[in-house]
């Protein structure tokens, strides 16, 4: 692990120490959980935003093979 530091509000940090007393845990859990909570989140929204930008980009191209065609004859084999 790195050590890091962070600056709390007053009001951060008294509700941080009474949910790590409530929940038998340590400040620095919570803090650790909580960003794993945030990469997840931001990696979902970054991989959806990079699908919908994505989809459709190839539907104006003309230099493509008639893929149904090329899908048709390799069902008749």
């Amino acid at each position: 692990m790195v050590r890091t530091q962070i600056y709390l509000t007053e009001r951060q940090r008294d509700e941080l120490a009474a949910i790590a007393k409530t929940a038998g845990k340590k400040q620095s859990e919570l803090i650790r959980e909580a960003v794993d909570r945030l990469i997840d989140q931001s990696g979902r929204s970054r991989r959806e935003a990079v699908l919908r930008e994505a989809a459709g980009i190839w539907k104006d191209r003309k230099d493509l093979p008639d893929f149904k065609a090329t899908r048709a004859e390799w069902d008749r084999n």
